[in-house]
């Protein structure tokens, strides 16, 4: 995963930003940006420009949650450091000055302080650069890891790449359903309940607590073989054809689930408010858009529903 040196960077808001010295600069600057874009800040107190300058990129390099990192060199405090890089042909002869390094080297500066739609289009390209980090590599694990049943290790590694990227939706999502796989259902709710509205809106979101949902029926469902024999000898009991469908779905039996749900919808779909037609999209909203059974169930309902 991304590493900024031994420490992690701190700033008021408990972003991505630190105070550094020369001592650290190889460390934080040159290493650092081996793994993720460094923004290099050099000022001084005595600097009218630094004053605004310098909280306007610390929140924008907050903002992108750890995808850039930002380091703050005073140079009065730092002259031999500055005396070496102005050697290696670095313009720090004017402050601010605001250099972004990727991969060891500087890659892109600019001078003097710029407008917040500037300083977002420097970040960005800077990001761009550094790719996701691995990030992908780490969410693709996470998901194997909680396919085959490892439901632990998943959330640990879901964990890690919020802790890099905190506004990551599929990790949110994919540590909410860690914890459903776990039994901790309460946990995953409370989770889920404490994203932010943009983050909320999300389609990870809203498929974790379909899921949700889902296991929370799961915990209530009647057995698979009486629901059966019910719906079998009454056929017009929807309430014994919904609570069956609800059990086949808690046992696996997820695309049996849905033809119960379909055939209560054509029997009566406005039956309890239309729940079959609601359950159903429950159901489809937890299961990947690609999936086998979502793409044969929605297909189904659109022609019952324009029948």
């Amino acid at each position: 995963m991304l590493g900024f040196g031994d420490a992690k960077p701190k700033a008021a808001a408990g972003g991505w930003v630190k105070d550094i010295t020369e001592a650290t600069f190889m460390q934080d600057v040159i290493e650092g940006s081996r793994e993720v874009p460094v923004i290099v800040d050099f000022w001084a107190p005595w600097c009218g420009p630094c004053k605004t300058l310098g909280p306007a990129l610390e929140t924008a390099v907050n903002a992108a949650g750890g995808k850039v990192r930002m380091v703050k060199i005073d140079v009065d405090q730092n002259q031999r450091l500055c005396a070496m890089l102005a050697q290696q042909g670095l313009p720090l002869q004017s402050i601010p000055t605001v250099v972004g390094f990727f991969d060891g080297r500087p890659v892109d500066m600019f001078q003097g302080a710029l407008p917040g739609s500037e300083i977002k289009k420097f970040i960005e390209r800077l990001i761009a650069l550094g790719g996701d980090g691995g990030l992908a590599d780490a969410l693709a694990a996470a998901e194997q890891m909680l396919e085959e049943g490892a439901a632990a290790d998943a959330a640990e590694t879901f964990a890690a790449i919020l802790g890099e990227d905190p506004a990551n939706a599929a990790a949110f999502g994919g540590l909410a359903r860690s914890w459903m796989a776990a039994g901790e259902l309460d946990k995953a709710e409370a989770f889920l309940n404490s994203a932010s509205p943009e983050l909320a809106k999300s389609k990870e979101i809203e498929a974790a607590r379909a899921r949700l949902e889902l296991a929370r029926q799961a915990a209530k469902a009647g057995p698979v073989t009486e629901l059966l024999s019910v719906v079998l000898t009454e056929p017009d009991n929807h309430q014994a054809r919904f609570d069956l469908a609800l059990a086949l779905h808690a046992s696996g039996k997820v695309e049996a689930a849905v033809e119960e749900l379909l055939e209560l919808f054509r029997r009566d779909r406005e039956w309890n408010d239309s729940a079959a037609k609601a359950q159903l999209m429950t159901i489809f909203d937890a299961l990947k858009p690609t999936d086998p059974i979502v793409l044969k169930g929605r297909r189904k309902l659109s022609s019952l529903i324009f029948a």
